[in-house]
């Protein structure tokens, strides 16, 4: 199974796909988790998540780890499978919960009461993509993986 996870090829693409994802989904992180980029930071985080989606503070933890831990795998090339299906599934979660009902385009011109889920379907295009590909090359799992 483990062999599995780390399994890739010797592709350069799933390298831009990896670092495109991580980076914005490591800044998403790091506003919830340091309160970087002018994010609310861990308490605060928590408190906004519980009071606005009435969320536990389980669930909020497992999203901020997700999206700062996950977003820094897929940086490194670690895990990136599942840091991919962690980051897809947020995502799809987040969709799901706020975006579908503000119609597919973003906000663009301040015309809409909300985001749409136009951002979502890349993210999660790019999340299935490196769960079947696997990170590629200049990876920890390439790395790991060598003579097995």
């Amino acid at each position: 199974m483990f062999k599995m996870i780390l399994k890739t090829d010797d592709s350069l693409t799933p390298i831009f796909l990896r670092l495109s994802l991580g980076v914005v989904m490591f800044a998403h992180g790091a506003q919830k988790v340091l309160g970087l980029f002018g994010g609310a930071g861990f308490e605060k985080t928590i408190e906004i998540f519980k009071a606005q989606m009435g969320f536990p503070t389980w669930i909020t933890v497992l999203l901020m780890s997700i999206e700062f831990f996950g977003s820094l795998g897929l940086i490194f090339g670690f895990l990136t499978k599942l840091c991919a299906l962690g980051i897809g599934t947020s995502m799809a979660v987040c969709a799901y919960m706020n975006h579908l009902k503000n119609g597919f385009f973003m906000n663009w011109f301040g015309t809409q009461k909300g985001e749409g889920f136009e951002y979502h379907i890349l993210v999660l295009g790019i999340a299935l993509a490196l769960i079947v590909k696997g990170s590629g090359l200049l990876s920890f799992d390439k790395a790991l993986m060598k003579g097995k």
